[in-house]
């Protein structure tokens, strides 16, 4: 059966494994170079570290107890506009979705920021990924920003 609880420290090598292949597998896409040189490390520290954070959220995706997910989240605080909850990680094994983790872990991120008085939930999805954007679309996300960038090249002219 599938299911997302809190993590604790036993989970940690695990949830960091997860996040590394989340890296690797955002790294190559339209802006994952990027989004990956800017996210948090896929270390055991952090994820300790985030484990003893009053102001996050560490969540273990499961089947049988088998831990294939990983919700990382934390809660910012926007003057005028309240606490948000922010979507640092959410991944699932590539062999494991589309059986209910990934559903499991957005909903328990949900609960979470309601409960600690949050206004809403955020996550980044890289352009193109399709997939992930349907799956937040899903469990009610949508978009309110879009990042835009323009590469600058600073090689030296000839």
């Amino acid at each position: 059966m599938e299911a997302a609880r809190r993590a604790t420290p036993a989970d940690v090598d695990a949830l960091a494994a997860l996040v590394t292949a989340e890296h690797h597998e955002l790294a190559p896409q339209r802006g994952g170079a990027l989004w990956v040189a800017a996210a948090p490390p896929a270390s055991p520290e952090r994820l300790l570290a985030a484990l003893a954070d009053a102001r996050a959220l560490v969540l273990a995706g499961t089947i049988d107890d088998v831990v294939l997910g990983v919700a990382i989240a934390r809660v910012v605080h926007a003057p005028g506009v309240g606490a948000v909850a922010i979507i640092d990680d959410l991944f699932v094994d590539t062999e494991a979705r589309e059986v209910g983790i990934g559903a499991a872990l957005i909903a328990e991120v949900v609960t979470w920021a309601r409960d600690i008085g949050c206004v809403g939930v955020d996550a980044t999805v890289l352009p193109g990924n399709r997939p992930a954007k349907n799956f937040f679309e899903a469990h009610g996300l949508v978009a309110r920003a879009i990042t835009v960038h323009r590469r600058i090249d600073n090689s030296p002219s000839s």
